[in-house]
């Protein structure tokens, strides 16, 4: 048992991100039961754990993790039998999210937290049909979850304090970083902060400027590498010296105005779209997207490792 006291967990909707979710709880030593209804939902799921397990083993199983830990149920009821934490992964559709948060309420004891993967909706409008939905939160990962440590942990109108407490302990008890979020936003924090970056990488793209190759470079192997050690607060701070993030403030805030006023405002036309994806293959070339996601999850855990060692130094 994790440090939260929970052992079983249901895994509600099996696609990507829900994959990753339950190679994740199992390599924790967690029991799953996982549901979806899609036609060989449990063979996907089970080819995906085996594909993952690698990676995770890498990092460091949990005792007693084990894929055959895994149990599959078509069923939403069966799956949800004795679970202590769901992790619901559904359809991005608001309607579809109410029915469905309702079936599970209805289903759990109320001490039990239901928490969303979703990456746009709120929840203080999905918990709207639950009767209990003081145990409904966002707890949206960054993908793939089973690597990336990120949770965003956002409360509706009338979720507890307690269910957003249990949330945040039970995700740091299996490993993850989460944050919680104060105010329910479109794409909550990370994506927002994603957005203002593909914009501008989109407006560079769309007049010119810059090739999508060159973008991704740029990044990659510029303020990238920065920002996988600390965040863009603590980065602007270390180029203030003594002075510090203050000091930074007093001394660029008109250059950065500056930037941000001549920031790009692109439009997702055909035009534009046709030239990202043709950028984005000749970027590619012989290279298959397979290839580049094993490049990114060995780059990924490799710089996991990093933080880890760093931090065991100081």
């Amino acid at each position: 048992m994790n440090d939260a006291g929970i052992e079983r967990v249901a895994v509600v909707g099996t696609g990507v991100i829900g994959m990753s979710w339950a190679a994740l709880f199992l390599a924790k030593g967690l029991s799953v039961r996982a549901t979806d209804p899609s036609p060989g939902a449990e063979a996907r799921l089970r080819a995906a754990v085996a594909q993952h397990w690698p990676a995770l083993e890498r990092i460091g199983l949990a005792p007693g993790a084990a894929p055959e830990r895994l149990h599959f149920s078509a069923d939403l009821d069966d799956a949800l039998e004795g679970a202590q934490f769901v992790q619901e992964n559904g359809p991005e559709r608001e309607d579809f999210k109410r029915e469905l948060f309702a079936r599970i309420d209805a289903r759990l004891p109320p001490v039990v937290v239901i928490a969303s993967s979703s990456s746009g909706l709120v929840m203080s409008r999905v918990q709207t049909s639950c009767a209990h939905p003081e145990r409904v939160v966002l707890g949206h990962p960054f993908n793939p979850p089973h690597l990336i440590p990120l949770v965003e942990v956002i409360g509706g109108e009338r979720t507890s304090a307690q269910t957003i407490e249990r949330a945040m302990a039970f995700y740091r008890a299996i490993g993850k970083r989460p944050i919680h979020g104060r105010k329910e936003l479109k794409g909550h924090i990370a994506n927002r902060l994603q957005a203002a970056l593909w914009r501008e990488a989109m407006h560079l793209v769309a007049i010119g400027a810059a090739s999508v190759a060159d973008v991704d470079d740029a990044i990659a192997y510029g303020p990238g590498l920065r920002w996988a050690a600390c965040g863009p607060f603590a980065n602007l701070h270390l180029s203030g010296g003594d002075g510090g993030i203050a000091h930074v403030l007093d001394h660029l805030g008109g250059p950065i105005e500056s930037w941000w006023d001549d920031l790009g405002t692109p439009r997702m036309t055909d035009d534009l779209k046709r030239r990202i994806a043709e950028g984005m293959r000749e970027a590619l070339a012989s290279r298959s997207s397979d290839a580049l996601a094993e490049h990114r999850d060995a780059v990924v855990l490799g710089l996991l490792a990093l933080r880890d060692d760093a931090h065991g130094a100081n």
